[in-house]
């Protein structure tokens, strides 16, 4: 009997997990003990973005958690990424992490965000909307008066996705 050689093929994995996301309710909540009170950090997903991408990340051998579980918040991520051999680009590419800015999510709560780039101007991110699950949207959350909704301030990309 031949043994057979696989070679796994690590582009079309990664891109399927993250598309294959949408809708999930997995990345929704992480627990912690806040002055000694269980705590949803990720508020049932209204701030779950980090830990939606760093989780995803952490399936393959493009990032380096370096605490465990994977990051609550944009900062601690965008830290790890620079760890991890992921660098700025400044244009898009398929299966690039995008960082938008900040922007108030109700009472002066203001919040960075990340997500994935899936090329045809679309991303796929945990929506700063009521859903808190991933969703397919625009990768600048549309235009208006010719302007991205929402800017994007950073565009990560890792050599190993090609």
């Amino acid at each position: 009997m031949k043994k057979e050689k696989v070679i796994p093929i690590l582009f079309d994995t990664y891109m399927a997990v993250i598309k294959n996301s949408v809708d999930s309710k997995m990345f929704r909540n992480s627990y912690a003990k806040i002055n000694g009170e269980k705590t949803d950090i990720l508020r049932n997903g209204k701030v779950s973005c980090a830990f939606f991408v760093s989780s995803i990340l952490a399936l393959f051998p493009l990032f380096k958690l370096i605490k465990y579980p994977p990051h609550g918040t944009v900062s601690g991520t965008i830290k790890d990424l620079g760890k991890s051999g992921w660098k700025k680009i400044k244009k898009p590419k398929i299966g690039s992490i995008l960082v938008w800015e900040k922007i108030d999510l109700g009472n002066k709560d203001f919040h960075k965000h990340t997500g994935f780039y899936i090329g045809n101007n679309k991303a796929i991110s945990t929506s700063s909307s009521k859903k808190g699950r991933p969703i397919i949207h625009h990768w600048t959350y549309g235009i208006k008066r010719n302007k991205p909704v929402r800017k994007v301030e950073a565009i990560f990309f890792n050599k190993k996705l090609k």
